[in-house]
Parts: structure tokens; sequence; C-alpha cells
């Protein structure tokens, strides 16, 4: 809304209940201050940024692209959700900042970029002190200038946004739709005669942007490592507090690797499933408000989400009294055994599917020789058939980079139905979940869930397991874990 809005909303950026000050007050606040530059200097990977920014020009010539990185949602009344940027905006410019715009114009050989921004408030006026925007309330924003050097783009200010795009041209403009709702509303429909295609070629944007991230460079590759790295560590400070004779809450667990990510990185890459007993059974279990029991096994996937926003997905399964049991064991070999397999027959020309296939068939052979399977394994593996996937539910595993689930919006023949890349980066996760109410399998069997999960460099002449600093196999976990809770717990330094 603007000024003249009467829903009793103030539009400076200052809230209902915020008191009515005296002149006084505004007076003395208004004198006084000093000033200081940001020591801002050229970001070292911005000419990543800017190689992404050409390529995406390429793509599209002549016409206007417009990406926003979304704005602040509201969390409860007053207090908003941690802001993320748009892992499409991010990509693109490297900017953290709520509410951008990264506008591209063709100028006859390219692009211009210009980075549409909200500057630092200006002592000039109140808003620094009195706006819930104001640098005394949440921090000195960057100048105009101080963001074009750090991210080595033109920058403008926001308010000179919504004039720039009542002035593109519909039909030769397309929008990243989804992230503010005031960009949508302002670049006006195509109303030609093909105004029907209009969805389509704005969708056309989003999957240039994703299968442009398919590949990741050498600095995108040392990005995701980092994050593996720190997501070791956080998944060895919850090794060396887990108790082996005693109950622990799940929530315990998430908030101990949550203290990694948020030292190490950003913060967590996604919500963290901690699993204990029959909770590993339920795919995406975040509620977390289990306890650990000895005997049982503890599911954990987790990731933590760099500074730059690459982010790692790892998922392993311990026993929580330091040793499986035969049965456990048995299950857990046959997952590592999948997983081994999927990870071998990667390489580049390999299709995605086959990858997929080749994790499931171990996973059936193994359903049939614990005596699950109705059918022989190539009937279960028949695409008319599938009932092995009564016992894991979801595929090998997905594309990962500056989302943990990457690239999503690439054509499915290109991503699901086409081949891998070098420089792919994929995780693969197979995983057997026998739930508690299921009267198919043995009483001994129900509530038992494993999955492995690591992230993979897809290379030249193979895989490399980026995610290799934690253990895999059955006796390498026993030995790590035992290694672990001998160390003792740590704080982050």
């Amino acid at each position: 809304m603007t000024e003249g809005q009467t829903d009793g909303t103030p539009t400076d950026g200052t809230e209902s209940h915020d008191p009515d000050f005296p002149e006084a007050f505004l007076s003395f606040m208004r004198q006084g201050w000093s000033d200081t530059a940001l020591p801002v200097t050229p970001r070292p990977e911005t000419p990543n940024y800017a190689k992404r920014r050409a390529a995406l020009s390429a793509a599209f010539p002549g016409e206007t692209l417009v990406i926003p990185t979304g704005t602040e949602k509201v969390r409860a009344n007053d207090t908003d959700y941690p802001f993320r940027p748009g892992s499409d905006f991010a990509y693109l410019t490297g900017d953290h900042d709520a509410d951008s715009v990264l506008v591209l114009r063709p100028n006859g050989s390219g692009h211009d970029a210009m980075l549409y921004m909200r500057p630092r408030s200006s002592r000039e006026t109140d808003e620094f002190f009195r706006s819930r925007n104001g640098e005394l309330w949440v921090g000195r924003r960057h100048t105009l200038g101080e963001k074009s050097t750090e991210l080595g783009l033109p920058t403008a200010d926001l308010t000179g946004l919504e004039a720039t795009l009542a002035d593109l041209a519909p039909g030769r403009t397309r929008v990243l739709r989804g992230f503010d709702a005031q960009v949508d509303a302002a670049v006006r429909p195509y109303a030609g005669p093909r105004a029907e295609g209009q969805p389509a070629r704005d969708r056309e944007l989003a999957i240039a942007i994703s299968e442009m991230k398919l590949v990741k460079d050498e600095w995108e590759i040392g990005q995701l490592q980092e994050a593996i790295d720190a997501t070791v560590r956080g998944f060895e400070d919850v090794a060396r507090i887990l108790p082996a004779d005693r109950a622990v809450s799940e929530r315990l667990l998430e908030g101990v690797f949550a203290l990694r990510a948020r030292h190490d990185g950003n913060d967590v890459g996604y919500s963290s499933i901690v699993g204990a007993g029959e909770h590993a059974t339920i795919l995406h279990w975040v509620h977390n408000h289990g306890t650990t029991r000895p005997g049982d096994l503890l599911l954990m996937d987790m990731g933590v989400e760099g500074r730059n926003l690459y982010t790692a997905d790892v998922t392993r399964v311990l026993p929580v009294s330091g040793r499986f049991t035969a049965l456990q064991r048995q299950v857990y070999d046959i997952v590592y055994a999948s997983q081994q397999a999927g990870i071998e027959a990667i390489r580049p020309g390999v299709k995605f599917k086959d990858v997929h296939l080749t994790c499931m068939r171990v996973l059936a052979e193994g359903l049939s020789e614990l005596g699950l399977l109705p059918v022989s394994v190539d009937e279960a593996m028949d695409e008319k058939s599938t009932v092995y996937r009564r016992w894991t539910l979801h595929g090998f595993g997905h594309m990962l980079g500056i989302d943990v689930h990457d690239c999503s919006n690439a054509r499915k023949e290109t991503y699901r139905d086409g081949a891998l890349g070098e420089g792919y980066v994929l995780t693969v996760e197979p995983g057997l979940y026998f739930q508690p109410e299921d009267e198919l399998v043995p009483a001994e069997l129900r509530g038992v869930g494993i999955r492995i999960e690591d992230d993979v460099l897809v290379t030249a002449t193979g895989a490399v397991n980026l995610s290799a600093g934690l253990p895999r196999t059955s006796d390498e976990v026993e030995t790590w874990l035992a290694e672990q809770r001998e160390a003792g717990p740590r704080l982050p330094s």
C-alpha cells in the first residue's frame, strides 16, 4: 500500500503500538551522530556471479529479466522468520539482503545489470531510530556504493524499482515469480496475441537458472565441502554427548547440531530429522519430541548450510547402545550395499534413473533375503509392480547445491530422465523403513528405519564422496561412535 492507506498500518516502518515521541526527544535524537563507512572490499567470488549472469544473458537475448530475492515473512505478530535470500537470486548476485531485485536489461550486445536494494537508513530522516528497518534496530545496512563495491554490481535505491518495472514491455520481459508479490503484480502479464504463453515464458527463466546450477564450478564445490566438513563436526558433536545407557531427547541432539551449524555456517540447511526408534521410519520426522532408548537405532538426517548458502545433506544411523543387534546389522548392511552400488555406478553419461535402479535392485534383493517380497526380485523391480517400494518410498537421491534439493525447476529430460555430467553434486541415500504397524513384516523388524546418505561429486572418472569424513559400514560406525564417546563433549572453537 502507499501513503494513503487506511487500514491503520504505518507506512514508515514503525509499528501501530509505537509511542508518539515528544518533539524534544525527536530533536535530541537527530543530533550528535558521527558517520562511519563500512570497510567493504570486492568479494573474491564476484567473478563467479558475473559469469552466471553472462550465461543467463546469453540464454535470453533482447529480453528483460527480473529476479527478486523475496521479502521477510511474519512469524508471529511483529516478529519475522530469519530471512534467507532466494536461492536463484543469491546464485546470480551473492547478495543476502531482503527485498532486493536484480534487473537485467538488454543493451544490444548483452544485458546491463542493476541491483535494486534498500540502502542504509539516512540520518536525514528519523528512519534510523524510529523505523523497524532503521539501523539502530537492525544494524547498519550498506550504502548503494558499499554494496556495489562488494558485489561488483551497479546498484539503485529500491524506491526507484516501481517506475522501472512499470516501464518494461510485457512481451519482452520475464519474471522469476513467486518470490515477491509486489514485483509479480507490477510486471503486467503479456496481453498480446499469445497471452496464454506468459506463464510458460516466466517458467522458462526458472528452468534456465535451474539447469545452469546442475554443473558446480570449483568455488561451489569448495563451498559444499566446507559445509560438509562442518556437518561432519556436527555429527561428531552429537555422538560425543549421546549416552549409551540412558534416554535423552531428540531435541537435545538437534540443538547440539544446530549450535555447530550456527557457529561454523549460516544455519542448518533444512529442518533436522532426529528419529529415535520407530521415529526413524517417518521419512520427514521433524517434530523431534521423542527420546532415545538403549538398544534402539537413532537416525539423523542433518546438514550445515554454509555462509554462502551451499548446504550439506547427510544421514547416519547409530546404535544407541554402541553395537548393532544381529538383525539391525543385517538391515543396515543391505542399505550400505545399496548405497555403495549406487556410488560405484556414478560417472558422466550414466542416466540418473540407472543409478536409482541400481540402488533399488540391491534393496529388493535384500528384502527378498529377509523373506519379505511377495514376488521374485525381477517381478518386484518391474515398473508395473515395484512392490518393494512399500519399504523404501523415496528415490536414491537428488541434486545438491545452494538448495538442499537443488535444480528442482530443471526439465525432467535434463534431470530425472537425463544423464549425469562432470561437476554434478548429488546425494545417494537409499533406505529401508519398517513401520510399527506393518503386519507384513516380523515383529522384530517393526519400527526399524535405516538410511545412509552421502554427498557425491561426479568427476571425469567416476565419483568422489565429499562426506567420507563420516563412517559408513556397520563396523566403522561402531568404532567411530566409541571413539567419539571416548573423546567427550566439546564446544565449537
